[in-house]
């Protein structure tokens, strides 16, 4: 166990080193704020050495950076919001040079419109694809555009290489001789600064009990926040080495990268009995990686229009994967010749995206009628409307189902986009059904073509509506799944033949 921090260093001492780093240049500071312990400290720490400083040497800025992956715990969200205004408020009445921004995630990052709109698989640790949309893109974007600004910029975080062993090989590895700042892991321009690096959590806890919040929050209720979900802190991502902030850490309530969401349930259990929908809805999710669950949710075909082959190694990796599930299912021993075991699973059905929209629009309504806030969303509007238009342009639903959906379980109309109103709708759906059916032709293939042709309509060369039109056709379309199978395997085969090319097991 590491020693504290306070046994080689004082208080004033670590204030004057923020204060030197400060004033040592022009270049703006970005303090990466999750709202957990020890980002708090951190902030915490350099508000209140900076209150030292005479106003004339306060002359660069410090953006407080927080990320909403809008899928965030309500109490998250409740505590770094209202924690933010404070901030906001209060540096404006010290005349410090602070102010504060809710990073989120692009509408096509967002959570939903990747999972119900594209149909992603709920995350695993093979496919985590939410933490960079969702993260550290939002960061990305934030950290690049003051670097346009600025020219260079140091980024601040509340890291401390007593976390784990694998955080302190990391800061390491990154450290500039010589000097208090470290090479950012991807940007040139950009530094980083860890005013925590040698705290120990006794440490975190011991300054944030033993000094006023400078910003008029009350740190004890951090604490009780901490002892009521038993978790620890979900920090600010900046990379892809920081772990899933499920399990033990405040994090994503719809997080399925680890097995079971114990902060979730505790904060349930301490009395926040109107969050269970979420959980519910959480659980459901996590089922959706079972094996066997998998084959009546899942589409063979992948987004790209193909199907593939699992090549050894990953196919490995996907078998580990799906012992994680104690079910009985899960146990059993699957046919080899199971085309869910040989071929890599695509995205969710269209289907399954219906009803679990249904049911994430259920658990909306009653969160709205038992907790605290009417008007919580667990889905956006504007993220409905792009699900919506994914599903007509890539997946065939030309009746709007996510307006049906939205009035069915809602109780009122949600309003319509204009391009949603225009174009094919349930009409042309059902005679478009019943041709394709009566001359066995997939309707989606059809349905995509008409799709490709009316968004094209207006066009200065129509010409350009071609390679939209090659590669709709150049999907798999056929039906026999064991010709494709051996089609695939032949085609991996006649590769190796080759001389021992380098196979795509992307």
């Amino acid at each position: 166990m590491a020693d504290s921090v306070f046994k080689s260093r004082t208080l004033t001492n670590i204030y004057d080193e923020i204060k030197q780093v400060y004033l040592t240049d022009n270049r703006p500071w970005i303090l990466g704020f999750s709202g957990g312990k020890d980002s708090t400290c951190m902030v915490q720490l350099i508000w209140n050495a900076l209150s030292e400083l005479p106003r004339e040497k306060l002359h660069k800025k410090i953006f407080i950076i927080s990320s909403d992956t809008l899928v965030e715990s309500p109490k998250v969200v409740e505590q770094i919001t209202s924690t933010l205004d404070m901030m906001e408020t209060a540096s404006k009445k010290s005349n410090l040079p602070i102010s504060t921004n809710l990073v989120r995630p692009t509408l096509e990052d967002s959570f939903w419109v990747c999972l119900l709109g594209r149909g992603f698989p709920a995350p695993t640790n093979l496919f985590r694809w939410c933490t960079d949309r969702l993260k550290i893109r939002n960061a990305d974007r934030f950290i690049q555009d003051k670097v346009s600004q600025y020219g260079e910029a140091i980024v601040v975080l509340g890291t401390r290489k007593d976390e784990s062993g694998s955080r302190q090989q990391l800061m390491n590895l990154y450290e500039i001789e010589g000097s208090l700042l470290s090479r950012h892991s991807k940007f040139a321009q950009t530094y980083v600064y860890t005013p925590l690096r040698d705290f120990t959590t006794e440490d975190v806890w011991n300054y944030l009990l033993q000094n006023k919040n400078p910003w008029g929050a009350n740190n004890r209720d951090l604490l009780a926040m901490y002892q009521n979900a038993n978790a620890s802190e979900c920090p600010l991502v900046v990379d892809t080495s920081t772990p899933s902030c499920g399990n033990s850490r405040f994090g994503c309530w719809v997080c399925t990268v680890v097995a079971e969401d114990t902060s979730l349930k505790n904060t349930i259990e301490s009395g926040e009995d109107w969050m269970e929908p979420l959980l519910e809805l959480r659980e459901e999710l996590k089922a959706t990686q079972d094996h066997e669950k998998r084959k009546s949710i899942r589409e063979l075909k992948r987004r790209t229009g193909q199907m593939k082959l699992f090549d050894d190694i990953k196919k490995k990796a996907f078998e580990k994967n799906i012992q994680d599930f104690k079910t009985n299912d899960s146990k059993k021993e699957r046919d080899p010749s199971d085309p869910y075991s040989i071929l890599v699973p695509g995205p969710y059905t269209l289907e399954f995206c219906k009803e679990y929209l249904e049911k994430l629009l259920r658990g909306q309504k009653k969160v709205r009628e038992n907790g605290p806030d009417q008007k919580m969303n667990l889905i956006l509007e504007e993220e409905l409307h792009e699900i919506q238009r994914i599903w007509r342009m890539e997946r065939g639903d030309w009746k709007n189902s996510v307006y049906q959906i939205y009035e069915k379980v809602m109780g009122e109309k949600l309003p319509m986009m204009q391009e949603d109103l225009s174009g094919f709708g349930s009409v042309e759906q059902e005679v478009l059904e019943d041709i394709c059916n009566k001359n066995n032709v997939p309707q989606l293939l059809v349905s995509k073509l008409l799709n490709a042709e009316y968004e094209s309509q207006g066009m200065s060369k129509h010409s350009k509506i071609f390679p939209k039109l090659d590669k709709i056709l150049s999907e798999e379309w056929r039906e026999d799944i064991d010709e494709i199978i051996q089609d695939l395997k032949k085609q991996k085969q006649d590769k190796m033949d080759l001389g021992g090319q380098k196979i795509d097991v992307d």
